[in-house]
Formats: C-alpha cells, sequence, structure tokens
C-alpha cells in the first residue's frame, strides 16, 4: 500500500517546502500571512452583459453537490444550514451548489433542482447570505452520471469503452433534439436565478458532466460533436439564450481545465490508468490521456471572452473516475483507489494549470480550486499565489464543510483552528455514495450526532476490510 507523509505532520513552512521539494511538486507558500494584504483586497469581474462586479476579498465557497434536498429538488433544513455557514464564513464570493435544470439530469435523488416549484426556496438560500457577499448557481445536467431516482439513468453525450463497460447500462446517447430542448431548459433556469435574487449563474462544464463530456465529444457525429465549433455549440447556444432573456445576469463557467483518461484499482489497491485503444483524448489533455495539454482549454476561454464570460473557476478531471487529479485526498472514498501520487502534487498540478490560463488570459477573473488539501497551510499558499498574480480568488470546496469561518478567522488575522481543519477523510464523498446526507461527520458536530455516522463507519470498515 503506497503512503505518503501527511500534511498534519508537516509542523513547519520549511518542512512543507522541503516536502514540496521531496515529491517535487511546484507550489508557492509564503513566510506569514498578511490579514490586510493579498486575501484582503477586493477584486473586480467584468461581465460584457451585466457589467462591472466587485468580491470584496480574495475567498470563495467553491460549489458542491449536495445530497440533502427534497426529493422535488428543494432546500431542507440541512441546506439552509450549510448556506447559513456559507454567509458567515467571510468568503467575498459564494459560487452555489450544482442545481439540475430539469429533474432527470440530476446526479442524486436528493439534488437541487431550479424550476417554478423550487424558486422561492432557493431565492431564501441567497436571502442567508451576507448582502455584500457576490453570488451565482451553478446549473447543470448531469449527463452519464445522471442517477435522478437512485439508480444509474445515464445519458451520455459519447460512447467511452472504459467508462461504458464500468456501467450497469451504459444508457442512450442524449440525441440533438433532446440537447435543443435542454438548451432553452437552461436558459429558463438562468430565467429563475435572476428571480431569486443571484448575480450570477454557472454553466457548469466540469468533473464529466454532461456539458464537459461534450467538450470532448470527438467520437459524437451531428451538430454537437467532432471538431471544436460543433463540440462547443452547446455552451454557445446557452450561454448567448442567457444573454438574450436576462442580460442583467453575469454569465460564469467552471471548467475542468485538463482532465486525464479514467483510472482504476490496481491489484494493491493504488490507482492506476486505463487505457483502451481508441478512447476519445481527454479535454485538456495530450494524446496520451495522461499529462496536461491546455491548447483546447486556451482556445475554449478565448470563446468564454468572446461571450462575455467574465468569471471562470477552474477545477480538473472527474470525481468518477480520476479523482486523485480533481479532489487530492489522503484518504480515498468508498469506491474509490489509493493515490498514486503525493497528493500534493495534485494540489501543485491544479495551480500550475491555473497560473497558466490566468497568464495567457488577464481579462477573466479566476478562482481556483484544489486548496483544502494543503491543510493548515492553506492561507499561506492563497496569499502567494494571489500575490503572483497566479489566480484571483481562493477557492474552498471540502474546507468549507469542516471549517466554515477559516476566512474569516484568516481576515481577522486569527490562526487557524487546528480541530476544525479537513484532513480530507473523504468521508463528505463516502457518505452519499452510500445513499447517506453530505457533510462532514468527523469534525462537524451536527454530523457526528446523526444516526447516519453509524452507517457510515460501518462502510468505510467494510471498504478497509475489502483493501486488506
Amino acid at each position: 500500500m503506497t503512503r505518503f507523509t501527511q500534511v498534519k505532520k508537516l509542523d513547519s513552512i520549511e518542512a512543507l517546502r522541503q516536502h514540496l521539494l521531496t515529491v517535487g511538486a511546484s507550489l508557492p507558500v509564503d513566510d506569514q500571512v498578511d490579514s490586510s494584504g493579498p486575501l484582503a483586497a477586493p477584486v473586480r469581474f467584468r461581465d460584457g452583459s451585466a457589467g462591472e462586479f466587485t468580491i470584496p476579498n480574495r475567498f470563495a465557497v467553491l460549489p458542491m453537490e449536495g445530497w440533502d434536498g427534497t426529493t422535488a429538488g428543494g432546500p431542507t433544513d440541512l441546506v439552509r444550514r450549510r448556506w447559513r455557514r456559507f454567509g458567515t464564513s467571510g468568503c467575498g464570493l459564494v459560487w452555489g451548489e450544482a442545481t439540475a435544470v430539469v429533474p432527470e439530469g440530476r446526479a442524486n435523488p436528493n439534488q437541487l433542482v431550479i424550476d417554478e416549484r423550487t424558486v422561492d426556496g432557493i431565492a431564501e438560500l441567497r436571502g442567508l447570505l451576507a448582502p455584500d457577499q457576490i453570488s451565482g448557481v451553478q446549473l447543470t445536467h448531469s449527463g452519464r452520471w445522471s442517477r435522478p431516482e437512485g439508480p444509474p439513468a445515464p445519458r451520455p453525450a459519447q460512447r467511452h469503452a472504459v467508462l461504458d463497460a464500468r456501467a450497469e447500462e451504459p444508457g442512450a446517447l442524449i440525441s440533438d433534439d433532446e440537447l435543443e430542448a435542454l438548451a432553452e431548459s437552461f436558459i429558463s433556469a438562468a430565467v429563475l436565478v435572476e428571480q431569486a435574487g443571484f448575480d450570477f449563474v454557472d454553466v457548469k462544464c466540469c468533473h464529466g458532466y454532461l456539458l464537459h463530456e461534450l467538450l470532448a465529444a470527438t467520437h459524437r457525429d451531428g451538430p454537437f460533436g467532432g471538431d471544436f465549433e460543433s463540440r462547443t455549440a452547446f455552451f454557445r447556444r446557452v450561454v448567448t439564450g442567457i444573454r438574450e432573456r436576462v442580460p442583467r445576469l453575469a454569465v460564469a463557467v467552471r471548467l475542468s481545465a485538463f482532465d486525464f483518461v479514467p483510472y482504476r484499482t490496481g491489484a494493491d489497491g493504488v490507482g492506476e490508468p486505463e487505457h483502451d485503444e481508441g478512447l476519445p483524448v481527454p479535454f485538456g489533455a495530450d494524446e496520451s490521456g495522461l499529462a496536461i495539454d491546455l491548447t483546447e482549454p486556451h482556445r475554449f476561454l478565448d470563446l468564454a471572452a468572446e461571450l462575455g464570460i467574465g468569471l471562470v473557476c477552474t477545477t480538473a478531471g472527474s470525481p468518477y473516475y480520476n479523482p486523485h487529479i480533481q479532489r487530492p485526498a489522503f484518504f480515498p472514498p468508498s469506491d474509490g483507489y489509493l493515490s498514486p501520487e503525493d497528493p500534493l502534487i495534485g494540489v501543485a498540478r491544479q495551480v500550475v494549470a491555473t497560473a497558466e490560463l490566468k497568464h495567457r488570459h488577464p481579462g477573466i477573473t479566476f478562482v481556483g480550486s484544489g486548496y483544502s488539501y494543503v491543510q493548515d497551510w492553506l492561507a499561506h499558499v492563497g496569499q502567494a499565489v494571489v500575490r503572483a498574480g497566479d489566480v484571483d480568488v481562493v477557492g474552498l470546496g471540502r474546507m468549507i464543510l469542516s471549517y466554515p469561518e477559516l476566512a474569516a478567522d484568516t481576515l481577522a488575522g486569527k490562526p487557524f483552528d487546528r480541530r476544525l481543519v479537513c484532513r480530507t477523510f473523504s468521508d463528505c464523498t463516502t457518505a452519499p455514495r452510500n445513499g447517506l446526507v453530505s457533510g462532514c461527520y468527523p469534525l462537524d458536530a451536527h454530523y457526528k450526532a446523526m444516526p447516519e455516522r453509524v452507517t457510515l463507519t460501518r462502510a468505510k470498515r467494510a471498504m478497509r476490510q475489502e483493501r486488506s
């Protein structure tokens, strides 16, 4: 079993720097964090239709998929609790969670859906945030990873030999006619997002979901696959339609800036790439599918700028088939594999890729991802990358679930509360993969006291026994 030094054992900046050198991860780290320095400075982004917005500081809540809405797609007390904590987090930007534009596009039966039945409840979520926080909603269709009623109900954008073979039922390709209708669903959903009082809408293009798979759909025939123009046609249609219907609503995009081939669990439990002749080349990868090539992501961001998009959040890969590049973690989720690399390499890979994109597209405001694994040193790394101009805003995902006041404490000059720092136990993923509500069971007292924690503990024990 491959093991790596845990970040919590790196008890000084020098120890972290030495470890980064040892594993070959290029990651800047500042010696001290200035509470009134780069992370406290406001940053503006300009939307080509909606105008200019000011984010009051350099921290953002990242969008996460919830498993705790109603079966109709509306918020529950758990959802409202999470958003209330977003509101007091101190983050200047709240990038609202993945929200399906049609019920059949949900990734789980309790994911939020925005429609006429749920819009008032979603508007209440905006009311739980601070007035000066810039906020948006991430619009999604899960495509290949749709599970609206529990069992998989995939609607892939193209055939993929490896991913199709892993599925109980690979599902019928989503048709051109269905995509035409779905574009209107995205546009109508954006109208409701503005009605709910949000500043922007994210047309989600990441993590293997429908629009991300379309970006790599070189093996799809027709108007939505093949060459770059066709693979981005759906995205262009949605953004253009939003501009026409709700010009005062800003449009953003969360983008998997690079992707690799699917990984599988090897004989020793460690992830290994699963190759197959004739696989589509992943978006943002070279021909091997194992290294980054940002040629097409640069081209996509040129298109985004042409469409007036001024806010982009970068991420990578997919939690379903290569989570170590998407969400670096010491402990894998129950259905995952042990990381084939020190997770700090995965953090650095995202930081370096985002820096290249940022410097080539200076007119776009970039929100970075992948910082949670840096743990106690998150503010030191975040300040360094912002100060260098390698990113504009530091995004917080898993860390927000365990330590929602991280940004507020940093900006107030308080030391980190090490009891709340996310140690990437992956329970926030393992729980929903076992049909439980999402949350931080190890560190959030509310979830720690829930009966679901017992079920989660049993699932994790079974996972360890299977790997031993």
